[in-house]
């Protein structure tokens, strides 16, 4: 009976072990081509088309980042990117403030509209790109950064985590904060919020996430380039330099990595996230 959980649990670790090296080695080929391009970004032109390749830099510079920041505007694009990221952070609050209503909160057509909420979702953001850009061009917001923010404040699958999240808070913990005075704000501030730290932490990643990367709608919205985003300003590098690849790499390197870094920090928040909102 021992020989077999010993032969049992011999089996087990062996296909731990594989699996291991199989996950290994598939995490390495995914991420060749990222660890080329960061490595790329700190070669001179020259370096990169070289006939015999080289993986690590023979001459290291940041040459590349600095021509970035000083002739292609870089300076102001990651200056609107992080000012769409604050405002996308606003609306995260919204965003949480309306799914407490639809948890917490019992009102006429409340399924109804949380149904159509979720409608939203079915529906392509594509499909909606031009009522939104006719609405704001009757508000006078095209062309302004209020025009590249405002569309991107709330969303529907936002909304939907929060509530599925506060809905598990217990309703006495709220009634025992109201019969000790407390607002309906505070509540909501000094309560809620604090027990939904795990969903706002998830929230505000994917949030970040978001922001960083919003590319089409400021593209859309915005004939002027001082109100590009990052990813817009990647794409005018790209027509306009299209024959540097050294600079080409710094510009997807200054992009893509602060995305990973936040990842790899908060992936096990993001995995979380999205688990509790399956198991609802």
């Amino acid at each position: 009976m021992k020989t077999k959980v010993s032969d049992a649990k011999k089996a087990y670790r062996t296909q731990q072990w594989i699996a291991g090296i199989v996950l290994t080695l598939g995490g390495l080929l995914v991420a060749i081509p990222f660890i080329w391009m960061i490595l790329s970004a700190f070669k001179p032109e020259s370096e990169v088309l070289q006939l015999t390749p080289t993986l690590w830099p023979e001459t290291f510079t940041t040459e590349n980042f600095i021509y970035l920041f000083e002739n292609m505007n870089f300076g102001v694009y990651l200056k609107n990117t992080i000012i769409v990221v604050l405002c996308s952070f606003v609306g995260l609050f919204f965003n949480a403030m309306a799914g407490y209503a639809f948890a917490k909160y019992k009102f006429k057509g409340r399924d109804k509209l949380f149904y159509l909420v979720l409608a939203t979702m079915m529906i392509p953001g594509q499909v909606t790109m031009i009522p939104v850009y006719l609405i704001l061009n009757q508000m006078g917001l095209t062309n302004t950064m209020a025009g590249v923010v405002l569309p991107g404040l709330v969303g529907a699958f936002s909304i939907f985590l929060f509530r599925q999240f506060m809905s598990t808070i217990p309703d006495e913990l709220l009634e025992a904060a109201r019969l000790d005075g407390a607002s309906e704000f505070r509540v909501f501030m000094q309560l809620i919020l604090p027990i939904s730290k795990p969903i706002m932490a998830v929230q505000g990643i994917l949030t970040f996430i978001a922001g960083w990367n919003s590319f089409l709608w400021p593209l859309i919205i915005a004939n002027d380039e001082s109100l590009y985003t990052l990813s817009v300003g990647l794409s005018l590098l790209k027509g306009q330099y299209g024959g540097n690849f050294a600079l080409q790499m710094a510009g997807s390197t200054f992009m893509v990595v602060p995305i990973v870094i936040i990842f790899i920090i908060f992936q096990k928040h993001i995995i979380e996230g999205y688990t509790i909102s399956g198991m609802k």
